[in-house]
């Protein structure tokens, strides 16, 4: 009985990791197929090489990666859209929360009904986004000051040493420019995206930190959500 148990509780750990991926791999294949809008070539289109490039870090199959490509001449697949919905949770917290949907009456209820039931709730658009600002978002694994110093020259507008590397931030239009300076150098780039990154930050309570977190997962669960950003402290 225990090893059928062991293979059964397997199984199912497997079909939850299956599951994520795939989900992960649908919102991959919406923004690809967003970005290909503006030219199939990547080397003429940054925003089509930067998705490309998290599809290859998510391990995504070449077949997943060509097919969302593909969409743009499809004429019978559904349109596309990217949203961006205001919110906030527990805390006070504001919360962006960006999608890529082709039905906008299935998906906003879905994220606020996701909210309401996590402790958040809907905003009124701009009472939220005034506190971010876009930025491009890189990721490095060195630290130290001759790599700071080395983000900088590549033209990075700021830099800041964390726990696992450097974040580094730009103009959002510079962020693969960057990002290509930074490996020509040498550091080792792990992320790069865009973010709405905070300009103010609201300090949460433990009680409210979880609240948030179980309310993140929530919203990070939902098909069409590409991006959630906070500016919890």
């Amino acid at each position: 009985m225990s090893g059928h148990s062991k293979w059964a509780t397997t199984k199912r750990q497997k079909a939850v990791v299956d599951a994520k991926r795939g989900a992960l791999f649908t919102k991959i294949a919406n923004q690809i197929a967003i970005a290909a809008r503006a030219g199939t070539d990547p080397s003429m289109n940054p925003s089509l090489a930067m998705m490309l490039e998290k599809a290859r870090q998510a391990n995504m199959p070449k077949v997943n990666i060509e097919r969302a490509i593909a969409r743009v001449a499809d004429k019978t697949a559904a349109a596309l859209i990217e949203e961006t919905y205001e919110g906030y949770g527990p805390g006070g917290v504001g919360i962006i929360i960006e999608v890529a949907t082709d039905n906008k009456n299935r998906t906003m209820p879905e994220v606020r009904n996701t909210l309401n039931k996590n402790g958040g709730r809907m905003a009124d658009p701009g009472s939220v986004m005034f506190q971010f600002v876009r930025k491009g978002w890189i990721e490095v694994s060195e630290t130290g000051e001759d790599a700071m110093m080395t983000v900088l020259d590549a033209g990075a507008e700021d830099v800041d040493e964390g726990e696992e590397g450097l974040v580094v931030l730009t103009a959002p239009s510079d962020l693969m420019k960057v990002r290509q300076a930074l490996l020509d150098a040498g550091l080792t780039v792990t992320n790069a995206e865009l973010k709405y990154v905070p300009t103010t930050s609201v300090a949460v309570s433990d009680e409210d930190g979880e609240k948030l977190e179980r309310l993140l997962d929530a919203l990070d669960d939902c098909d069409d959500v590409t991006a959630v950003h906070t500016n919890a402290e």
